[in-house]
């Protein structure tokens, strides 16, 4: 959650793609949630290069590590989603606390080597300035724009946790086989609504789904709303009906354009190819219906709503003024002073 390619058959096409981003970020940028303590290009005094550091790294490590786009767009909805947007996804177990990545809502994500690779360049220039929770949300943004989503503005000015909220995990994040009901409640809760959702689900447009989080609906008996024409291929790519966690047996979620953040992921679960039940009851329950059509039909529409529910989402309950810190490295807190 190497890989993107982009090619485009005709200069219309170019132009056509062009103009769905150019759209929705407008439309985005005209949506702010409300957080007074939060700004759009809060470092401006304080650190002027930070975004354009951060877009760079951004950059630089997706050449190299394709797939750290997708743990960028991972992060976000793992740490903000879980009461704060605060970076308490990053920290390291200690004596005393299970940090969030050894969680089972965790499994499968990586590439937290890097945040720090990206830490470490804003601390040469600004030590002590940008926070890690900052990091975190715009990586995320700039990750959206590599795998060809829109460019959405979002505010800075978050300051870092000092503690880990794994016990909370499985109360605030929804899990692949919670019901639509659930997942849509754990969002509206953070103000995110239907469209928003909807939207946000989008995500499984990219990266791929280990086969332990698909493999119910695969043995012992194959799941009669799947696609029948993507049994074989969900089969071939998962053969084992217990397979070992740390096996490297993957399904693309999306096998027509996996590295690209569109909205192929709707036509998929409409056609029944969805790889997980959450994508599936998506695509059929009354309430998400409709929504999941108009996305599959108006790519413009759903960069619209993603933006819109990714900058609600990344103002969650940020800690801001004098509250938190901002640690030195993402992955511990700072030691207090005697």
């Amino acid at each position: 959650m190497g890989f993107f390619q982009l090619s485009l058959l005709s200069l219309f096409t170019i132009l056509s793609f062009s103009s769905s981003l150019a759209v929705a970020a407008e439309e985005g940028a005209k949506f702010c949630p409300k957080n007074s303590s939060l700004a759009l290009n809060f470092y401006k005094e304080s650190c002027p290069q930070a975004e354009e550091i951060i877009k760079t790294q951004v950059q630089l490590l997706y050449k190299l590590h394709k797939n750290t786009a997708f743990s960028w767009l991972r992060n976000i909805f793992h740490d903000c989603a879980v009461q704060s947007c605060d970076a308490s996804l990053l920290l390291d177990s200690t004596r005393r606390s299970v940090s969030e990545k050894e969680m089972d809502r965790s499994f499968g994500m990586r590439n937290f080597k890097y945040i720090e690779t990206i830490k470490e360049a804003v601390e040469r220039e600004c030590p002590g300035v940008v926070s890690c929770a900052d990091i975190l949300v715009l990586s995320a943004r700039d990750a959206i724009v590599e795998i060809g989503g829109p460019f959405i503005p979002l505010k800075t000015g978050r300051r870092d946790g000092r503690k880990s909220r794994a016990p909370l995990l499985e109360q605030y994040l929804p899990d692949h086989n919670d019901s639509i009901s659930s997942v849509l409640d754990k969002f509206s809760a953070i103000g995110i609504d239907t469209p928003g959702v909807v939207a946000l689900l989008g995500s499984h447009s990219v990266g791929r789904t280990h086969c332990t989080k698909l493999v119910h609906r695969l043995y012992p008996e194959v799941d009669l709303n799947i696609n029948p024409d993507h049994v074989p291929h969900m089969l071939k790519k998962c053969p084992d009906p217990v397979p070992n966690p740390k096996a490297v047996q993957y399904v693309r979620n999306d096998r027509g354009t996996p590295m690209k953040l569109d909205n192929n992921y709707y036509r998929n679960i409409l056609d029944d190819k969805g790889l997980l039940q959450v994508d599936h009851d998506l695509a059929h329950d009354k309430r998400t219906r409709p929504v999941v059509k108009k996305m599959a039909q108006n790519q413009n529409y759903f960069f619209r709503e993603f933006a819109r529910a990714l900058q609600i989402l990344s103002e969650n309950n940020p800690l801001t003024g004098d509250k938190g810190e901002i640690r030195k490295r993402c992955k511990v807190a700072n030691k207090r002073s005697v």
